[in-house]
């Protein structure tokens, strides 16, 4: 339900975004996945079953996290260039797992508004950090939880929404939002997402781009030597 009028709205402003998906989803719903790459998204890390990584002994988390590498790149034919972990879990052993795992970025942490360098022990990583925040996710002020309330009005949410963009682009900076297909994607919420769309595409010089993308261009601001591999052609 959610997926399709997000892609379709996603293409009517020619705006390009990621998608962090569960390997077991990824293999349960191919179609879907292979819609999302003709649109020309990005496909991102996301755990194997949306597991807990608190829970996971550090073997398992490296083995899920390289099973579930594997089953992106069998099924999409592109390797994953970052992570958002479920749960925005993040364990002592997940910043070695994606240096292991040779990751470009990670998408997780919340010490910023702005993008960052991720270290290791003092040790610099070379992996980009694209923070998140609860403010500017979806989860929150619509929960799906029977037993939850919703605290805001569809429109309550995107003034917020659009009170943070607007400090973002009067900064110069990055306007990041978290948003999950089977939350968003009800009718109501989409009319919020259309205006929010709207409203960011009548600023002038405004770049939608996939995360990708922007640990590229920021990784190259704060002066990461991205591999050749990564670089995007001319």
């Amino acid at each position: 339900m959610g997926l399709p009028r997000i892609t379709s709205l996603l293409r009517e402003y020619d705006a390009r975004a990621s998608f962090f998906v569960p390997a077991v989803s990824v293999q349960l719903a191919p179609d879907a996945i292979e819609a999302v790459r003709t649109e020309g998204h990005e496909v991102g890390l996301h755990g194997w079953i949306h597991e807990r990584c608190g829970d996971l002994s550090e073997a398992e988390e490296y083995a899920l996290a390289e099973r579930s590498a594997e089953v992106l790149r069998r099924c999409t034919g592109v390797t994953p260039r970052g992570m958002r972990t479920p749960w925005w879990e993040f364990t002592e052993h997940t910043l070695p797992v994606a240096r292991h795992l040779g990751l470009l970025y990670d998408s997780s942490m919340m010490a910023d508004d702005e993008p960052y360098e991720l270290l290791d022990r003092g040790e610099r990583t070379g992996i980009v950090e694209l923070p998140v925040s609860w403010i500017r996710d979806d989860a929150p002020y619509f929960p799906d939880d029977p037993g939850a309330r919703q605290i805001l009005a569809p429109r309550q949410v995107l003034q917020i929404w659009k009170d943070e963009f607007d400090g973002a682009f009067a900064e110069g900076g990055l306007f990041q939002l978290t948003l999950h297909p089977h939350v968003i994607g009800h009718r109501s919420r989409m009319v919020v997402l259309r205006e929010l769309l709207a409203h960011i595409s009548s600023r002038p010089g405004v770049w939608f781009a996939t995360h990708e993308e922007v640990a590229l261009h920021s990784g190259s601001q704060i002066g990461i030597a991205t591999p050749s591999a990564l670089r995007p052609s001319a």
